[in-house]
């Protein structure tokens, strides 16, 4: 059967040979998704809650890490003092230029307690040590293995700095490089000078 000028095809598939799929068919393709998302979200609401994550005015995510010479480092062995919590790498450039600045509030804020913690991102630990050693960095620095603290904290990329106050509650937060403005406000919030 051929149309002619002027007449409507009424079924192009029945002209062809072929039959239509039936509707429920389409309804079936179209929910499934949905039907897929559904069940996932259940089995995520079901399973295991998820660690907190480092937010500003909430207590700072725990952790215990091995520093670099194999010991326990206790975020928690901290409390009571400011503390600085700076995910870095010996590979990233701003980690190089803003270490300067931390190696400098380590030394002049020793006497008002402050405690840096290194947490190295992404590297290795010979690397690590080799550039804590050429800056003068004397804190302790961990390997964060499987990125489970830098996940917990909600870690892209280094470096991202934490400012955790004596009472262990996060008050401040650079993501990107450190520069001496930003050291200098997050340090009055923690140190409690003005």
């Amino acid at each position: 059967m051929t149309a002619t000028a002027g007449e409507p095809v009424a079924n192009t598939a029945a002209l062809h040979g072929r039959r239509r799929p039936p509707r429920a068919l389409y309804a079936a393709v179209a929910l499934a998704p949905i039907l897929v998302l559904a069940a996932w979200g259940a089995i995520l609401l079901a399973g295991p809650a998820a660690p907190s994550i480092a937010r500003i005015g909430q207590p700072a995510p725990t952790f215990v890490l091995a520093d670099l010479d194999g010991n326990p480092l206790r975020l928690e062995d901290f409390r009571g003092r400011p503390v600085i919590v700076n995910f870095w790498a010996s590979w990233c450039r701003p980690c190089i230029e803003e270490f300067p600045l931390l190696v400098r509030a380590a030394a002049a804020h020793r006497a008002d307690g402050l405690a840096l913690i290194g947490i190295v991102f992404h590297d290795r630990s010979e690397p690590a040590r080799e550039f804590m050693g050429r800056m003068g960095a004397t804190w302790p620095t961990a390997m964060d293995p499987g990125d489970a603290v830098a996940t917990r904290y909600g870690i892209i990329g280094p470096p991202d700095t934490f400012f955790i106050d004596r009472n262990g509650l996060v008050v401040g937060r650079q993501i990107g490089q450190l520069f001496a403005v930003d050291i200098e406000r997050e340090l009055s919030q923690i140190l409690g000078v003005n």
